[in-house]
């Protein structure tokens, strides 16, 4: 692969550490919850919103709805939980609060990737950064780590109307790079929004494999490269 004139960077779980956190918060506001509710077993609760949980985000649809508003998500899988084991779901709204409020808290920057960005930087590589999710969601993660220093442009779904896979929004980021898809890469965690969606348009795809798994038997999807965390760049 050549050197890229310009690169578009994915937020969550490349840049900075989003989804390893999200079952031990949802352990904690589980446990807390049957420490505090009568009759609840945080334990079975625990279990019910994982699986459900999983459930709502395996949806494309229910993903973008969800992430417009990610407590009211959670507050909706901690409903269907309660009821599931029995319960009435008025709790809900607390345990939800308590397990985004966790999520917030855990989140932490990759090692390494900062100084990835600099090097990046550095040897003239034109970088824009391209996340998904609120804008005020989005904005807090950006400004608490100190990251738009490192980026020409910087596209936020709630902000852009539309988020990944949308064509529109690689084509828009690549606009404000002034690239073309021949001398851009695409770097993210996401196989579908980050890999084989920028590479339908010409673009070449890095797969940042963070659990070391692999690529998921099945897939069609064949990233350029796959590296375990963006400070292999």
């Amino acid at each position: 692969m050549s050197h890229p004139s310009a690169l578009l960077v994915d937020l969550d779980d490349t840049v900075i550490d989003y989804g390893s956190s999200a079952t031990a918060c949802w352990r904690v506001a589980c446990h807390e919850a049957g420490q505090r509710l009568p009759g609840v077993d945080g334990e079975a609760l625990l279990a019910a919103g994982l699986r459900i949980g999983h459930w709502y985000w395996s949806d494309p649809e229910r993903h973008r709805q969800g992430r417009a508003d990610l407590l009211a998500a959670a507050r909706w899988v901690v409903e269907r939980a309660l009821e599931e084991l029995g319960h009435p779901p008025e709790p809900a709204g607390e345990v939800a609060l308590r397990y985004r409020s966790l999520r917030d808290e855990s989140i932490r920057l990759f090692p390494g990737a900062v100084e990835a960005l600099e090097r990046l930087g550095a040897a003239g590589v034109r970088m824009a950064l391209v996340t998904n999710g609120t804008s005020a969601a989005q904005r807090a993660k950006i400004e608490r780590f100190n990251l738009a220093r490192h980026f020409r442009h910087i596209l936020v779904e709630g902000e852009f109307g539309v988020g990944k896979p949308d064509p529109r929004v690689y084509r828009a980021a690549m606009a404000a790079l002034d690239s073309q898809p021949e001398e851009t890469w695409f770097v993210g965690d996401n196989l579908e929004w980050d890999v084989a969606s920028p590479q339908r348009l010409g673009l070449r795809a890095i797969w940042v494999d963070g659990a070391r798994a692999g690529l998921p038997p099945g897939t069609t999807v064949r990233p350029d490269r796959i590296v375990h965390a963006l400070a292999e760049l």
